[in-house]
């Protein structure tokens, strides 16, 4: 039976590269995912189960915003469960990578789960605003709806680059490298863990409102930045067949 220690340690070598990962996601949440996933194994637990316990964790905070007056203690349970949601969300992959237990199966349902995660947050967010917060100007309801586009349009890119990259020649596949410490800091407005803390300051509607929408600014102009570096990658790549259809 392994150990709590030699999962651990075996974790250690299981880590995906760097490359591109905000400061709280690289230095936070995957060293916490990985103990999360050194439990996971030690208990036996699948991947799959432990993507599935991270999908009721963080869907209730989810629930919990959308649903409860929005008070400093609420904020800071839904930041909570938020947080450890995310961890897990890191746990799973890990876990299949130290076991060898990766599947497509398994893949599908993290980014399934990931996807509705992602957008039924800021529609937890609208319905929180829309419940519970007297607000003076109708125009900051625009914020959330703007944050739901732009998350989830980049997480569809995301996953289309990545398949495209996957699926190119040898030869064109960009080389895997690490990130600059000044990188990781400077994307810290688009990481997904920043965005969970940012619910401690709930009970105060005005300051996370400007703090939601600094976020909403940045991932927009991320978003932006990254598509346009993207499209000049695949412009150069070698033309992919269509696929033929009924």
């Amino acid at each position: 039976m392994t150990t709590y220690a030699e999962a651990l340690e075996g974790l250690r070598s299981a880590q995906k590269p760097n490359y591109g990962v905000p400061a709280y996601s690289r230095f936070v949440n995957r060293p916490l995912g990985r103990q999360f996933a050194a439990v996971a194994c030690v208990l036996g637990l699948t991947p799959s189960q432990v993507t599935v316990i991270s999908a009721l964790v963080s869907a209730s905070g989810i629930v919990l915003i959308a649903t409860v007056d929005n008070t400093w203690v609420l904020g800071i349970g839904a930041a909570v469960a938020l947080v450890l949601g995310y961890a897990l969300d890191a746990a799973d992959g890990q876990l299949a990578r130290l076991t060898k237990a990766g599947s497509a199966a398994g893949e599908w349902l993290d980014h399934s789960v990931d996807a509705v995660k992602i957008s039924g947050l800021h529609l937890a967010v609208l319905v929180g605003l829309y419940r519970f917060a007297d607000l003076a100007d109708t125009a900051w309801y625009l914020a959330p709806i703007a944050f739901e586009l732009v998350a989830v349009s980049r997480f569809s890119s995301m996953l289309l680059i990545d398949q495209l990259r996957r699926s190119a020649p040898p030869g064109e596949q960009p080389l895997p490298t690490e990130s600059s410490l000044l990188r990781s800091w400077a994307a810290l407005v688009i990481d997904y863990g920043v965005l969970c803390l940012l619910f401690v300051t709930w009970g105060s509607v005005g300051l996370f409102l400007v703090l939601y929408t600094v976020m909403c600014v940045g991932n927009w102009a991320y978003f932006v930045a990254a598509s346009a570096k993207q499209y000049r990658e695949l412009l150069g790549r070698t033309r992919v067949p269509a696929v033929a259809g009924p």
